[in-house]
């Protein structure tokens, strides 16, 4: 049975479902800052899923990138699987501007995590109701 990463949990916002990945909100508003993690039980690497889940993950991450790309106003969008700190498999997709809190550095450990309040959650929510497709259930929350 699939298990949210406890520091996934502790970290993170549930947006919603896509066929194969849970979408989170990083709760950190310095930047627009997703999260994919494939439902799929004790996997840390894009290798360990099958050919099928690995195509399923690639559609769903550009799918989102270019979503948050128009719908953010994106200068460049940052895709990444790292999993130093949470082993399980998660792809971050960040939006990038300019002017945001680390341009052009990396976003990690650059400066602390700024937490949403519900207002803004809210309104990304809004914005990504707008934008996903069909087969992304949202969460309620």
């Amino acid at each position: 049975m699939f298990a949210l990463d406890p520091r996934l949990q502790q970290d993170t916002l549930p947006i919603g479902d896509f066929p194969l990945c849970r979408l989170l909100l990083s709760n950190d508003a310095n930047y627009p800052w997703f999260i994919l993690v494939p439902r799929r039980e004790n996997i840390s690497e894009l290798f360990q899923l099958d050919d099928s889940d690995q195509l399923q993950l690639w559609k769903e991450t550009t799918a989102l990138a270019e979503t948050l790309k128009d719908s953010f106003d994106a200068d460049k969008m940052n895709v990444a699987t790292l999993g130093n700190v949470v082993s399980q498999l998660h792809m971050h997709v960040i939006v990038r501007k300019r002017e945001d809190a680390a341009w052009p550095a990396p976003v990690w450990g650059k400066h602390p995590a700024q937490p949403y309040d519900a207002g803004q959650v809210a309104a990304i929510r809004e914005r990504l109701r707008v934008a996903l497709a069909d087969d992304f259930k949202f969460l309620e929350g």
